[in-house]
């Protein structure tokens, strides 16, 4: 099943922030509304049990030319499938590119990490859509864009198994995590996490249920390759299942260790990353670390206003799995600062 969020007006004349939920089919052709069933995301999600086997009838209904009330399918319409979110995690399941980006910025790697997963808690109240344009004050902070793939849960207890975890995998999506990098090493120094160093995250126009990949998605990992292209240049295409020291069940169980998780929870699998370098890269931080490696010095440079990024993963035949992520950075505007935030809803 495939769903994602569309921008709706509300009757008040104004965007709403959690937008409404539409049935995509498979092809993200078409999509038709589901307001008897739920009226967004979070709802869906809220009451899973209840409310996936309607929107998988009409799943069903839309892929077979059995629904009539369809209309086309625009992923520039699309918000973030959760516009807003109760719980951002992001892991480092690539402990491949930790290591690199570590070495980047001369920190050493514990051995620790290799068995105990990196995660962060991000801003989750502005998630943005696919085609939202990465807003950033100056270029000085080192822009990057991170490729990765998520999980979105229903409720997950507190020291949940590694065995039950799985279950509440309901939805997946790819993200792009961006970071400044200039701004990392002097919040890490202060020993308290990220921060001003993670700004807003964007998501994929459509998220799906995992029996979506078939046999891609096995081992709780998604056996396809990630596609980043930076300004119209293919720059790498690693397979997210191959170095994925920690699966989306480890990360799930390792974030739920001390508390509960509640549904609509995302977790992200940090940048995906391979050890076979010749597939490219999902960031320029670690591409920037293999330059160094290999020629004693960096080539390549951050991200510029005006730079494009797209993130996608096509299927085995070609086809569109979750619509891409296709980005613009661009100037944000510090005097029109209340404008800007309300047409990120829009």
């Amino acid at each position: 099943m495939k769903l994602a969020t569309l921008k709706y007006i509300g009757r008040n004349g104004r965007p709403t922030r959690d937008g409404k939920l539409v049935v995509v089919d498979r092809t993200l052709s078409r999509y038709i509304e589901v307001p008897e069933i739920c009226g967004t995301m979070q709802e869906a999600l809220d009451d899973w049990e209840a409310t996936a086997p309607g929107l998988e009838s009409v799943y069903h209904r839309l892929n077979a030319g059995e629904e009539t009330e369809h209309a086309p399918f625009d992923a520039t319409n699309c918000m973030a499938p959760l516009p807003r979110c109760y719980q951002w995690i992001d892991g480092s399941a690539y402990v491949n590119h930790v290591e690199l980006v570590r070495k980047a910025r001369g920190a050493d790697m514990p051995e620790s990490y290799w068995h105990d997963p990196l995660m962060y808690q991000g801003g989750s109240d502005h998630l943005i859509g696919p085609h939202a344009p990465v807003e950033i004050i100056s270029e000085d902070y080192g822009i990057d864009f991170e490729a990765e793939v998520a999980v979105i849960t229903d409720d997950v207890p507190m020291h949940v198994s590694l065995e039950q975890a799985p279950r509440h995998i309901k939805l997946l999506c790819l993200v792009n995590d961006v970071s400044l990098r200039n701004l990392i090493p002097a919040e890490l120094a202060k020993g308290f996490g990220f921060f001003h160093s993670k700004p807003a995250s964007a998501f994929s126009p459509v998220a799906i249920t995992p029996d979506e990949l078939g046999p891609h998605w096995n081992g709780n990992k998604v056996h396809l390759p990630l596609v980043t292209t930076y300004n119209e240049v293919e720059f790498g295409r690693p397979n997210a299942g191959i170095d994925m020291t920690f699966n989306f069940a480890q990360l799930i169980s390792h974030a739920a260790k001390t508390r509960h998780l509640g549904a609509g929870t995302i977790i992200g699998s940090g940048t995906v990353s391979n050890k076979d370098a010749s597939v490219g890269s999902s960031c320029l931080a670690e591409k920037r670390m293999l330059e160094i490696i290999a020629n004693g010095k960096t080539e390549t440079g951050f991200m510029k206003f005006g730079d494009h990024i797209r993130i996608e993963m096509p299927g085995p035949d070609g086809e569109p799995l979750f619509g891409a992520i296709s980005q613009f950075v661009i100037e944000h505007a510090i005097c029109q600062e209340e404008v800007r935030y309300t047409s990120a809803f829009e």
